[in-house]
């Protein structure tokens, strides 16, 4: 097998620990209590990590560009929030009004048309006289 550097790197590690392993059981107990004070002192003179600073813009991802009302914590950020939202609402109804609007007009455009008329509204869903009306337009037309 042909192993990248790594994976034998990975491999030899494996196979050391594991030697280390089988080898610390077979150490004496004094031995063994002081590499366990050595494990503690050298813990406790390991460098403390220092915290990493980093620079947050708020808003910054949110289309915001720098500019604010001091956050949402303020009237004029809960308007800034809650404004779009009212637009939203008022502008739904808006549409759903002018759509209602538009379906009475239709339906009252049909209605003046059927009312104008000089057939009954009931000749208008009789099949008989659909048949009727087709084959009378066949008989009135002239033939060639």
């Amino acid at each position: 097998m042909n192993y990248s550097k790594e994976s034998q790197d990975l491999d030899f590690a494996y196979k050391v620990k594991r030697a280390l392993n089988e080898s610390a059981e077979q150490l004496p107990a004094p031995t063994l209590d002081r590499l366990a004070q050595a494990r503690k002192l050298a813990m406790a003179r390991k460098k403390k990590e220092a915290p990493v600073a980093v620079r947050v813009f708020k808003g910054a991802f949110a289309g915001n560009n720098g500019f604010s009302f001091n956050g949402p914590d303020s009237w004029l950020g809960k308007l800034g929030l809650a404004l779009p939202a009212l637009v939203l609402v008022v502008g739904m109804f808006g549409i759903y009004e002018y759509e209602q609007q538009q379906n009475i007009n239709e339906l009252a455009d049909i209605d003046a048309t059927m009312l104008v008329d000089e057939l009954p509204p009931a000749a208008y869903v009789d099949t008989g006289f659909t048949a009727y009306l087709n084959s009378k337009d066949n008989k009135d037309k002239p033939e060639d």
